[in-house]
């Protein structure tokens, strides 16, 4: 097991560890280097799905309720209309 780094920095995981560690193409995973040179690789929780409900709201479910204008949607089409 003696992957070649590429030109961009990135090499092949090994099929054993690939299937060791249970990893699919959209798998996310961490490095960490310990003091003595060797190298950690975790697979990490897929939280991309959590992440992206906190920083992209639904803006229809935000706006929802905050509308403060006293019109019926009756008067409001027949002035639209007019």
């Amino acid at each position: 097991m003696s992957p070649t780094p590429k030109a961009k920095g990135q090499a092949a995981i090994p099929k054993q560890v690939h299937d060791a560690m249970d990893l699919s193409p959209a798998s996310l995973t961490d490095f960490a280097v310990k003091p003595i040179g060797d190298v950690l690789m975790q697979k990490t929780p897929d939280n991309r799905t959590a992440r992206k409900a906190k920083t992209n709201p639904d803006r229809f479910e935000a706006a929802r309720g905050t509308a403060d204008v006293p019109w019926r949607t009756k008067d409001l089409m027949t002035l639209l209309r007019a």
